[in-house]
């Protein structure tokens, strides 16, 4: 087995490596097989594609929610309302890598046979990478857009002109699907400037945010990720994320609250919801057949032309390259594909969570060293 590279002093992992110990940790908290692999496949994909903070830095906050009893292990969405081309699905508070899986599958069974399919998926526990789901439909052949919200825990993003935290990050994803199962371009971002996990992997690692992303509890814009984290004696967050593109960052982040969770009777994250340590995620998604709308050769000709039309353009002063909706995940893929790197912190919090989930030490020892 390949093991961690510490030679530059941030350790390098392989991909198999830290697929094998998210399975394994989840197989120790009960999970089967499939629900522990599903898992795995996401985390490590979102570190291949260049989102830390969705990757398997992740994985404590899930052992957090199994052993206080907020994440059931070996749910499946349940069905709760069906009207063809509509389907709404319950979470259940399992896994989000489950209910994403399994609601994408019901969403493009669905736009096969309407051409369209429109699919809310509530009360699933924290579903990830966005990214990741779209990605499952244009492998499908199938273009989506999708709109979720967070609760559970204290908000985490001020709406416009306020300094306290309101809604979360909200991501908003879309993407259309290319010839080679691969989507042509997929847009996939938070509604805030950087998410939150992104606050978090730099606080773990000792550097700043960019400027004026985050604001401290006194109201002022800062680089600084611990204002992010700061808490009162009372235990209460008094750091707050900047919604990207001021007023219009967050209105799209309030319009994915009421579309991809109160459209579907999910919850949002005013007080009156329970804010108990969980990560609960809504989501709101849209799958298209492009043959069901019109010829899907000449489409695919259509966004194979445009692309390069655009990545053929002169570059801004201050730029080396362009780039389009995707493009950065792709790259991240290519220079990842050998490992990457997780900081000291996170593995530190890795180790301990795998033994809080019942694995042995010698088994930690052996993934993560």
């Amino acid at each position: 087995m390949a093991v961690a590279d510490y030679s530059r002093g941030v350790p390098k992992f392989q991909p198999s490596q830290l697929h094998d110990f998210v399975t394994q940790c989840c197989e120790a908290m009960g999970s089967l097989p499939r629900e522990a692999g599903l898992v795995a496949d996401q985390l490590v994909e979102a570190n291949l594609a260049g989102h830390d903070s969705h990757g398997v830095g992740m994985l404590p906050s899930y052992v957090d929610g199994v052993v206080n009893g907020r994440l059931r292990i070996n749910s499946h969405p349940t069905v709760v309302v069906d009207n063809g081309a509509l389907v709404t699905f319950d979470g259940n508070a399992g896994f989000g890598q489950v209910n994403g899986f399994e609601a994408m599958q019901a969403a493009t069974d669905r736009a096969s046979e309407y051409g369209v399919a429109v699919v809310g998926l509530r009360n699933s526990y924290h579903i990830g990478r966005i990214g990741h789901w779209a990605e499952q439909c244009a492998a499908s052949g199938y273009a989506s857009l999708h709109l979720v919200n967070v609760i559970g825990h204290e908000p985490l993003v001020a709406a416009y002109g306020g300094a306290e935290a309101r809604f979360g990050t909200n991501p908003f994803c879309a993407a259309v699907p290319g010839r080679n199962g691969r989507p042509g371009f997929m847009l996939d971002m938070a509604t805030s400037i950087i998410a939150g996990g992104k606050a978090r992997v730099a606080a773990n690692k000792g550097v700043r945010v960019p400027p004026n992303t985050i604001i401290d509890v006194d109201g002022n814009l800062t680089d600084d990720p611990n204002a992010f984290w700061y808490t009162d004696p009372s235990g209460k967050r008094g750091g707050a994320l900047v919604a990207f593109g001021d007023h219009k960052g967050s209105g799209l982040a309030i319009m994915c609250e009421l579309l991809g969770a109160a459209l579907l009777g999910g919850e949002t994250a005013h007080p009156k919801n329970a804010r108990d340590g969980r990560i609960i995620n809504s989501m709101l998604s849209v799958v298209l057949d492009p043959g069901a709308l019109g010829d899907a050769e000449s489409y695919l000709d259509e966004i194979e032309q445009f692309r390069d039309f655009v990545l053929n353009s002169p570059l801004r002063s201050d730029c080396d390259r362009v780039l389009v909706p995707g493009q950065p995940e792709d790259l991240a893929r290519e220079q990842r594909a050998e490992g990457f790197e997780v900081d000291p912190v996170t593995i530190n919090q890795l180790r301990n969570s795998g033994q809080r989930a019942g694995m042995s030490e010698a088994d930690v020892d052996l993934l993560l060293s």
